[in-house]
């Protein structure tokens, strides 16, 4: 290091640390979220959600996907480190699309999952009779209560943003994207 500050010195170069450019890159990022959340158009803006789990033999995880004023898109991909059913898996989605949500602000909400247990659990038309599922639906039931408006619909046909994250949580790690 000395052999180049003296063979650098002649040539009247000088070090000088760039600093610390992520923190600062995540800090624009979060201070342009906050303003796309707070530029809501009216409060009676509708966010939407979508969520869907997916699995294979080696991984599973889920994918979520919140669509909020202004264009603003978030997409997430979780990893599961536990094994999961199926149903547990997109109970684990909506939850996780149901906090982001309720953190950007939120205070409508439409969900949309393409699994028919859990839209008919949440929307009262199935019961839940395993524990776990029992736990899961308590949780998003106490979780809807935080919304002004929520609803849980199940598309007839899937979603072609559901498509996409059919298979993001097995093939790609990204973390997110904002648009």
């Amino acid at each position: 290091m000395v052999r180049w500050a003296v063979e650098l010195s002649e040539f009247d170069v000088q070090y000088e640390p760039r600093g610390p450019i992520k923190g600062q890159v995540y800090a624009d990022f979060i201070v342009e979220i906050s303003l796309a959340a707070t530029h809501q158009e009216g409060a009676g803006f509708i966010w939407v959600l979508s969520v869907d789990g997916s699995s294979n033999q080696q991984v599973s995880g889920a994918g979520v996907i919140l669509e909020g004023p202004d264009g603003l898109l978030i997409e997430q991909v979780l990893q599961f480190a536990f094994k999961v059913s199926n149903n547990q898996k997109e109970y684990e989605a909506l939850i996780a699309g149901m906090l982001l949500a309720k953190k950007m602000g939120a205070e409508g909400l439409l969900a949309k999952s393409d699994s028919l247990l859990v839209t008919g659990q949440v929307t009262g038309e199935y019961q839940a009779k395993d524990p776990q599922m029992t736990a899961y639906l308590e949780y998003v039931q106490v979780m809807k209560e935080t919304f002004e408006v929520f609803e849980l619909v199940h598309p007839e046909n899937k979603m072609p943003e559901q498509t996409c994250l059919q298979s993001s949580p097995i093939q790609s790690r990204g973390a997110g994207r904002e648009q």
